[in-house]
């Protein structure tokens, strides 16, 4: 089992396209180190919402060669999002899930994306091709993230630090539809 216990720091950038995304990924040098693939993740909490009160969540998801779990403590005031990050692989997806359910947590969200990583100096960048648009996520040091966005021709005024679940939740509000689930076909 592999398990990580860190801070994560990330940001993302919005483009117009996949295409134009990748572009700017493929101009900056950046080195692919895992392919196009399709993650379908799952928040969780308890009917009381006792994770999202603290500003917490806990997130199953699944992708074509691996499952990961992973716990997000809550942000912190930083101009990059930051917070605790720890997670681990599971190889039987489903007894987890069943496992959660016994302890009492329900999915409540689910959202997909197609992600391709890219490796830059102290950087993980990853174009995730989402239901509501294309971003770039950029994971690392604070150096290396600003580093990263200049690469790719921006800079902090550019950064992104809601979760996909808050950008789905105002793309929703913007078009007047209920925010379900964050998916590429009915949820």
């Amino acid at each position: 089992m592999n398990h990580q216990n860190m801070m994560e720091r990330e940001v993302k950038l919005a483009f117009d396209s996949p295409e134009k995304a990748r572009a700017a990924v493929r101009a900056s040098g950046a080195v692919p180190i895992r392919g196009r693939r399709l993650q379908a993740d799952v928040l969780l909490d308890t009917d009381e919402g006792s994770l999202r009160i603290r500003r917490c969540a806990l997130r199953v998801r699944k992708e074509p060669d691996r499952n990961v779990v992973t716990f997000k403590g809550p942000m912190q005031a930083s101009r990059m999002k930051l917070r605790q990050e720890i997670e681990t692989t599971v190889a039987d997806l489903p007894s987890l899930l069943r496992l959660l359910e016994e302890l009492g947590f329900r999915a409540w969200f689910r959202s997909e994306k197609y992600r391709e990583e890219f490796q830059l100096p102290d950087t993980i960048v990853a174009v995730d091709e989402t239901p509501i648009g294309t971003f770039v996520e950029l994971e690392g040091t604070e150096a290396g993230i600003d580093a990263a966005a200049r690469a790719l021709g921006r800079n902090g005024d550019d950064y992104v630090v809601d979760s996909y679940r808050t950008l789905f939740e105002q793309h929703c509000r913007q078009r007047g539809v209920p925010a379900t689930d964050m998916v590429f076909g009915p949820s």
